[in-house]
């Protein structure tokens, strides 16, 4: 998990569904571990999958994990530009202003 601060929600899942959200971390982990993506491109993938499916949340996380593993705003911002053609600048625009929200940017 990110070194920041986890979300409310987060936290109360966590102690409401121990097990499932352990199992979930455990996966999550053993995925990360299973070939040779460094962990910056791996959260930059995990960042294009979170703004594919428009999920708020997991997009603040993973904006929040790439850039603890070395990812610069410039390439935070890049990868969810390069989804353009691929979800539609509604779902780019919508996820540049949740990129915002973790790097201050206007």
């Amino acid at each position: 998990m990110s070194r920041q601060k986890l979300p409310e929600h987060y936290l109360f899942e966590k102690k409401t569904h121990q097990a499932f959200i352990n199992a979930v971390e455990d996966l999550g982990t053993a995925l990360r571990q299973q070939g040779p993506l460094d962990e910056k491109t791996a959260n930059l993938i995990q960042l294009a999958a979170a703004v594919a499916i428009r999920s708020e949340g997991a997009v603040h996380s993973h904006i929040r994990r790439a850039m603890e593993s070395g990812a610069s705003a410039d390439e935070v911002y890049h990868a969810i530009v390069l989804l353009t053609s691929t979800v539609g600048f509604p779902t780019v625009s919508a996820a540049l202003s949740w990129a915002g929200d973790v790097t201050h940017a206007p």
